[in-house]
């Protein structure tokens, strides 16, 4: 299947689910910094007051867009969705990502019974360079450095209670190391315009950007997912991740998609939303 046809189907797929939804409400602004309006759009599912998951983006963190949500089909589990546009690596460079994601989070948390949404516990869940910021705001709860000071809801928390990167980076100090010939030819880039240089000629910065390099035994369950024979992004990189869970005795399961690419259908099936739907049950009911 070629990729835009696999782009194609998922947001048919996206589509349906939403029609299915109870409710979805576009372009609401979160917060606002300097003349750049930073925006979301809600999901609600047929249950009231449902969990909620925040819905990260790829993109190589240049591109992409919050209407793209191939986990909408978790809308017919029960899960409210905030799908959340952030500022790109174009417009500016890291941790303004981080900042807007977590300013998102406060946002939501602060307009939980406007929104009727169950924001006590919340996932995170992101594709890509956006399974790379999920798990970055997810193992950063509370790290000042990347909170960040957007928005109007500084006394809310931008702690979350579970992480779901599909196919996402986990280690900006090693990605390139660990690259194929065409990964180096789209991430070499991608770095340069997040980071402003590559990781060796910004290692402290690339260290920042790293979720192993946050690793504490507080940090919440994760649930990894990626290709075996993914060209972009290095699976080493979720397994580099999954063994840094490990070595801190923390709750991880690392599911390899054999022969998978860089994303594609299979990993927004019926089997793999039940399987992202059953970790999500488990750790948000607690």
């Amino acid at each position: 299947m070629t990729r835009s046809l696999i782009h194609l189907t998922l947001s048919a797929l996206t589509l349906i689910t939403f029609v299915q939804a109870q409710s979805s409400t576009t372009d609401i602004e979160y917060a606002r910094v300097g003349d750049h309006s930073l925006r979301l759009d809600l999901h609600l599912p047929k249950q009231t007051n449902p969990p909620l998951i925040v819905y990260v983006h790829g993109g190589a963190w240049r591109a992409g867009s919050k209407s793209d949500v191939p986990i909408a089909p978790l809308l017919e589990h029960g899960f409210a969705i905030a799908s959340v546009d952030y500022r790109l690596s174009t417009e500016a460079p890291f941790p303004a990502q981080v900042h807007d994601l977590k300013a998102a989070i406060r946002f939501l948390r602060a307009k939980a019974d406007l929104f009727h949404i169950n924001a006590q516990r919340i996932a995170i869940i992101g594709s890509s360079a956006g399974g790379h910021l999920a798990a970055l705001v997810g193992v950063t709860n509370g790290e000042k450095e990347l909170e960040g000071n957007e928005g109007e809801h500084l006394t809310q928390s931008s702690d979350v209670q579970c992480i779901v990167s599909l196919y996402g980076a986990s280690n900006l100090q090693t990605i390139l190391s660990q690259s194929t010939e065409f990964g180096l030819r789209t991430r070499v880039t991608a770095l340069k315009l997040l980071l402003g240089g590559t990781p060796d000629e910004k290692p402290a910065l690339a260290k920042l950007a790293s979720p192993v390099a946050h690793l504490d035994k507080e940090d919440p369950p994760l649930l990894l997912l990626h290709g075996t024979d993914d060209p972009q992004m290095p699976p080493e990189q979720s397994e580099e991740f999954a063994k840094a869970y490990r070595e801190l005795k923390l709750d991880v399961s690392l599911v390899p998609m054999i022969h998978s690419k860089h994303g594609g259908a299979e990993f927004y099936d019926e089997e793999r939303t039940r399987q992202v739907a059953t970790f999500l049950k488990r750790h948000l009911a607690r």
